[in-house]
């Protein structure tokens, strides 16, 4: 695990010290320039798993698959490094936060909304993937790797959901209106995918059109009911797709 980490650490260092750079020469008023640098490093962060081997991409027809490196160890230390990244981000950069909504998690419209926008997108996609065998969709995932997936979808997803709605979709909304933010959330979700999709992997199109689903879906949940219910949805949504249990 700590040589993995470490050739990851050595892939991401020159491009985050660009990304740092500008984001912090950049002007402090142009807020969502600042927001796309920081979405822009979170593509980064992502992408480099995929030379890695962290994970891997399939495509049976128009449905795909993700699949993680079945390693335990690694796949809590990528959820940590994700949930300090995202406490980095609240703590250090109150600006940019300002307007996010996170009801409480006891709230029960926050895991009904979350619960909800995860059926949304998996019933159908689970529908698509019963078409083809498991052995074709990236095979069965071992059991006791299933709790460090758990961990990983939901922290790395929050820190992506603090990114592209609790940060993005909530400067937006004073500008354009609610309904409007939610589809520019979503489109510029499925932009961020656009490399992963045509460029680090060859899943193309239907990652794309699983991405704009996903981010509409996750845009509107955080517009109903905040940032925990969009994580829940968001984490839910790539554990089940991730953990072959359909």
């Amino acid at each position: 695990m700590l040589e993995a980490l470490l050739a990851y650490s050595l892939r991401l260092t020159p491009g985050l010290v660009a990304l740092g750079a500008t984001f912090a020469l950049w002007p402090r008023r142009q807020v969502i320039a600042r927001i796309l640098l920081l979405i822009l490093g979170f593509v980064l962060v992502r992408d480099v798993m995929t030379p890695l081997g962290f994970w891997s991409f399939g495509r049976t027809g128009v449905a795909f698959w993700i699949r993680f490196r079945p390693d335990a160890p690694l796949l809590r230390a990528l959820a940590l490094a994700s949930a300090g990244l995202a406490a980095a981000i609240w703590i250090g950069l109150p600006d940019l936060r300002a307007g996010v909504r996170r009801p409480p998690l006891t709230r029960a419209s926050t895991w009904l909304w979350g619960l909800g926008g995860v059926l949304v997108i998996s019933l159908p996609v689970a529908a698509l993937a019963q078409t083809q065998p498991l052995s074709a969709r990236g095979g069965a995932v071992p059991v006791q790797v299933l709790p460090a997936l758990f961990a990983l979808a939901i922290l790395g997803n929050l820190l992506e959901e603090l990114l592209f709605r609790g940060l993005l979709q909530s400067q937006l909304e004073p500008t354009v209106g609610p309904r409007r933010a939610v589809l520019l959330s979503g489109l510029t979700f499925a932009a961020g995918h656009v490399f992963l999709a045509s460029t680090v992997t060859d899943v193309g199109a239907p990652l794309l059109l699983f991405t704009l689903a996903e981010g509409l879906v996750a845009a509107e949940v955080y517009r109903r009911a905040g940032l925990w219910a969009a994580t829940l949805t968001h984490g839910g949504i790539i554990f089940l797709l991730a953990s072959g249990l359909y």
